[in-house]
Protein backbone atom coordinates (compact mmCIF):
# COMPACT_ATOMS: atom_id res chain seq x y z
CA UNK A 1 0.00 0.00 0.00
CA UNK A 2 1.62 3.26 -1.16
CA UNK A 3 1.62 6.57 0.68
CA UNK A 4 -1.35 7.98 -1.24
CA UNK A 5 -3.33 4.81 -0.47
CA UNK A 6 -2.59 5.18 3.25
CA UNK A 7 -3.75 8.80 3.16
CA UNK A 8 -6.85 7.87 1.13
CA UNK A 9 -7.80 4.96 3.43
CA UNK A 10 -7.25 7.06 6.55
CA UNK A 11 -9.25 9.95 5.09
CA UNK A 12 -12.13 7.65 4.12
CA UNK A 13 -12.06 6.21 7.64
CA UNK A 14 -12.32 9.69 9.17
CA UNK A 15 -15.31 10.36 6.92
CA UNK A 16 -16.93 7.01 7.71
CA UNK A 17 -16.78 7.48 11.48
CA UNK A 18 -17.96 11.07 11.16
CA UNK A 19 -20.97 9.83 9.19
CA UNK A 20 -21.53 7.04 11.72
CA UNK A 21 -21.48 9.60 14.52
CA UNK A 22 -23.96 11.83 12.69
CA UNK A 23 -26.14 8.81 11.90
CA UNK A 24 -26.52 8.10 15.62
CA UNK A 25 -28.77 11.18 15.81
CA UNK A 26 -31.36 9.31 13.71
CA UNK A 27 -31.33 6.19 15.88
CA UNK A 28 -33.44 5.76 19.03
CA UNK A 29 -31.75 7.08 22.16
CA UNK A 30 -32.66 6.13 25.77
CA UNK A 31 -34.36 8.96 27.63
CA UNK A 32 -31.72 8.83 30.38
CA UNK A 33 -28.98 9.46 27.80
CA UNK A 34 -30.61 12.51 26.24
CA UNK A 35 -29.11 14.86 28.84
CA UNK A 36 -25.70 14.10 27.32
CA UNK A 37 -26.52 13.20 23.73
CA UNK A 38 -23.03 14.03 22.46
CA UNK A 39 -21.39 11.54 24.83
CA UNK A 40 -23.88 8.84 23.86
CA UNK A 41 -23.09 9.32 20.15
CA UNK A 42 -19.36 9.41 20.87
CA UNK A 43 -19.42 6.15 22.83
CA UNK A 44 -21.70 4.49 20.26
CA UNK A 45 -19.24 5.43 17.51
CA UNK A 46 -16.37 4.04 19.59
CA UNK A 47 -18.39 0.84 19.98
CA UNK A 48 -18.68 0.56 16.19
CA UNK A 49 -14.90 1.04 15.83
CA UNK A 50 -14.16 -1.62 18.45
CA UNK A 51 -16.53 -4.11 16.85
CA UNK A 52 -15.03 -3.61 13.39
CA UNK A 53 -11.33 -3.46 14.28
CA UNK A 54 -11.42 -6.13 17.02
CA UNK A 55 -12.85 -8.74 14.63
CA UNK A 56 -10.67 -7.42 11.80
CA UNK A 57 -7.49 -7.89 13.90
CA UNK A 58 -8.39 -11.53 14.60
CA UNK A 59 -9.04 -12.12 10.88
CA UNK A 60 -5.64 -10.62 10.02
CA UNK A 61 -3.84 -13.38 11.92
CA UNK A 62 -6.30 -16.05 10.82
CA UNK A 63 -5.92 -15.24 7.10
CA UNK A 64 -2.21 -14.46 7.29
CA UNK A 65 -0.81 -16.62 10.16
CA UNK A 66 2.83 -16.08 9.14
CA UNK A 67 2.45 -12.48 10.33
CA UNK A 68 2.46 -13.78 13.91
CA UNK A 69 5.96 -15.17 13.35
CA UNK A 70 7.37 -11.84 12.16
CA UNK A 71 5.65 -8.78 13.62
CA UNK A 72 8.18 -6.40 12.09
CA UNK A 73 8.27 -6.87 8.33
CA UNK A 74 5.59 -9.44 7.46
CA UNK A 75 2.15 -7.99 6.73
CA UNK A 76 -0.74 -8.10 4.29
CA UNK A 77 -2.77 -5.43 2.51
CA UNK A 78 -5.59 -6.45 4.86
CA UNK A 79 -3.56 -5.66 8.00
CA UNK A 80 -2.18 -2.44 6.50
CA UNK A 81 -5.72 -1.28 5.77
CA UNK A 82 -6.75 -2.18 9.34
CA UNK A 83 -4.11 0.10 10.84
CA UNK A 84 -4.97 2.96 8.43
CA UNK A 85 -8.68 2.66 9.23
CA UNK A 86 -7.96 2.72 12.95
CA UNK A 87 -5.81 5.84 12.56
CA UNK A 88 -8.79 7.49 10.86
CA UNK A 89 -11.04 6.64 13.79
CA UNK A 90 -8.63 8.05 16.37
CA UNK A 91 -8.24 11.25 14.34
CA UNK A 92 -12.03 11.58 14.19
CA UNK A 93 -12.46 10.88 17.90
CA UNK A 94 -9.66 13.29 18.82
CA UNK A 95 -11.30 16.14 16.88
CA UNK A 96 -14.76 15.20 18.20
CA UNK A 97 -13.58 15.52 21.80
CA UNK A 98 -11.65 18.75 21.17
CA UNK A 99 -14.74 20.35 19.60
CA UNK A 100 -17.35 19.10 22.07
CA UNK A 101 -15.69 18.54 25.44
CA UNK A 102 -13.55 20.54 27.82
CA UNK A 103 -9.86 19.68 27.65
CA UNK A 104 -9.82 19.20 31.44
CA UNK A 105 -12.37 16.41 31.06
CA UNK A 106 -10.74 14.61 28.15
CA UNK A 107 -6.98 15.21 28.37
CA UNK A 108 -6.25 11.57 29.29
CA UNK A 109 -8.00 10.25 26.17
CA UNK A 110 -6.55 13.02 24.00
CA UNK A 111 -3.07 12.05 25.18
CA UNK A 112 -3.87 8.36 24.58
CA UNK A 113 -5.09 9.11 21.05
CA UNK A 114 -1.97 11.19 20.30
CA UNK A 115 0.27 8.27 21.27
CA UNK A 116 -1.77 5.78 19.22
CA UNK A 117 -1.88 8.02 16.13
CA UNK A 118 1.90 8.54 16.35
CA UNK A 119 2.71 4.83 16.77
CA UNK A 120 0.22 3.59 14.18
CA UNK A 121 1.18 6.39 11.80
CA UNK A 122 4.84 5.38 11.93
CA UNK A 123 3.84 1.77 11.28
CA UNK A 124 1.51 2.56 8.35
CA UNK A 125 3.93 4.95 6.63
CA UNK A 126 7.01 2.75 7.03
CA UNK A 127 5.08 -0.49 6.36
CA UNK A 128 6.85 -2.06 9.31
CA UNK A 129 5.57 -3.29 12.69
CA UNK A 130 2.10 -3.77 11.19
CA UNK A 131 1.86 -7.16 12.90
CA UNK A 132 2.70 -5.46 16.18
CA UNK A 133 -0.01 -2.86 15.53
CA UNK A 134 -2.51 -5.63 14.71
CA UNK A 135 -1.70 -7.30 18.04
CA UNK A 136 -2.34 -3.97 19.75
CA UNK A 137 -5.78 -3.82 18.11
CA UNK A 138 -6.77 -7.13 19.72
CA UNK A 139 -7.38 -4.87 22.72
CA UNK A 140 -10.50 -3.66 20.90
CA UNK A 141 -12.16 -7.03 21.62
CA UNK A 142 -12.36 -5.88 25.23
CA UNK A 143 -13.34 -2.34 24.23
CA UNK A 144 -16.56 -3.76 22.75
CA UNK A 145 -17.75 -4.65 26.26
CA UNK A 146 -16.14 -1.59 27.83
CA UNK A 147 -18.16 0.74 25.58
CA UNK A 148 -21.30 -1.37 26.01
CA UNK A 149 -20.88 -0.97 29.79
CA UNK A 150 -20.80 2.82 29.41
CA UNK A 151 -23.89 2.80 27.20
CA UNK A 152 -25.82 0.61 29.64
CA UNK A 153 -24.92 2.98 32.48
CA UNK A 154 -26.01 6.00 30.48
CA UNK A 155 -29.28 4.24 29.64
CA UNK A 156 -29.96 3.77 33.36
CA UNK A 157 -29.36 0.02 33.31
CA UNK A 158 -26.53 -0.15 35.85
CA UNK A 159 -28.52 -2.48 38.14
CA UNK A 160 -29.90 -4.80 35.47
CA UNK A 161 -28.90 -8.39 34.72
CA UNK A 162 -27.49 -7.53 31.25
CA UNK A 163 -25.21 -4.97 32.91
CA UNK A 164 -23.95 -7.48 35.51
CA UNK A 165 -23.31 -10.11 32.82
CA UNK A 166 -21.52 -7.56 30.65
CA UNK A 167 -19.44 -6.46 33.68
CA UNK A 168 -18.15 -10.00 34.20
CA UNK A 169 -17.38 -10.49 30.51
CA UNK A 170 -15.79 -7.04 30.42
CA UNK A 171 -13.47 -7.80 33.33
CA UNK A 172 -12.53 -11.20 31.89
CA UNK A 173 -11.74 -9.84 28.43
CA UNK A 174 -9.94 -6.92 30.07
CA UNK A 175 -7.44 -9.30 31.64
CA UNK A 176 -7.08 -11.47 28.52
CA UNK A 177 -7.12 -8.94 25.68
CA UNK A 178 -5.93 -5.76 27.36
CA UNK A 179 -3.58 -6.40 30.30
CA UNK A 180 -2.14 -9.68 28.98
CA UNK A 181 -1.78 -8.32 25.43
CA UNK A 182 0.04 -5.20 26.64
CA UNK A 183 2.30 -7.31 28.85
CA UNK A 184 3.12 -9.60 25.90
CA UNK A 185 3.80 -6.61 23.65
CA UNK A 186 6.14 -5.07 26.23
CA UNK A 187 8.02 -8.37 26.54
CA UNK A 188 8.27 -8.69 22.75
CA UNK A 189 9.66 -5.15 22.47
CA UNK A 190 12.35 -5.86 25.09
CA UNK A 191 13.34 -9.20 23.54
CA UNK A 192 13.58 -7.70 20.04
CA UNK A 193 15.44 -4.54 21.07
CA UNK A 194 18.34 -5.19 18.67
CA UNK A 195 15.97 -5.50 15.68
CA UNK A 196 14.11 -2.24 16.34
CA UNK A 197 15.59 1.21 15.44
CA UNK A 198 16.06 3.66 18.32
CA UNK A 199 13.19 5.97 17.29
CA UNK A 200 10.67 3.14 16.94
CA UNK A 201 11.92 1.48 20.14
CA UNK A 202 11.67 4.73 22.12
CA UNK A 203 8.20 5.53 20.75
CA UNK A 204 7.03 1.97 21.41
CA UNK A 205 8.49 1.84 24.93
CA UNK A 206 6.97 5.17 25.94
CA UNK A 207 3.66 4.15 24.40
CA UNK A 208 3.62 0.79 26.21
CA UNK A 209 4.50 2.42 29.54
CA UNK A 210 1.70 4.97 29.20
CA UNK A 211 -0.87 2.39 28.07
CA UNK A 212 0.07 -0.02 30.87
CA UNK A 213 -0.27 2.68 33.55
CA UNK A 214 -3.60 3.91 32.15
CA UNK A 215 -5.01 0.39 31.88
CA UNK A 216 -4.02 -0.60 35.41
CA UNK A 217 -5.77 2.53 36.75
CA UNK A 218 -8.86 1.81 34.64
CA UNK A 219 -8.92 -1.83 35.79
CA UNK A 220 -8.92 -0.72 39.44
CA UNK A 221 -11.76 1.72 38.73
CA UNK A 222 -13.82 -0.97 37.00
CA UNK A 223 -13.21 -3.48 39.78
CA UNK A 224 -14.16 -0.98 42.46
CA UNK A 225 -17.23 0.35 40.61
CA UNK A 226 -18.75 -2.91 39.36
CA UNK A 227 -17.76 -5.41 42.06
CA UNK A 228 -16.32 -3.96 45.27
CA UNK A 229 -18.79 -1.07 45.42
CA UNK A 230 -21.67 -3.46 44.66
CA UNK A 231 -20.62 -5.63 47.57
CA UNK A 232 -20.53 -2.69 49.97
CA UNK A 233 -23.93 -1.47 48.76
CA UNK A 234 -25.35 -4.95 49.32
CA UNK A 235 -24.06 -5.08 52.89
CA UNK A 236 -25.51 -1.62 53.57
CA UNK A 237 -28.93 -2.73 52.32
CA UNK A 238 -28.82 -5.81 54.57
Amino acid sequence: MELHSVILTTGCSVGFFKLANSGMKRLPMPDAARRNAWKWRNIATSFVHSLITGIWAVLCFYLHPQMAEDLISTHSVFSHALVSVSIGYFIHDFSDMVLNQKISQSWELLFHHSVVISCFGLSALSRRYLGFAAVALLVELNSIFLHLRQMLRMAGGAKTTPYRVNSMVNLGTYVVFRISTLAWMTRWLVLNREHVPLLAYTLGSVGMAIMTAMNIVLFCRLLRSDFLQTGRDGRKEK
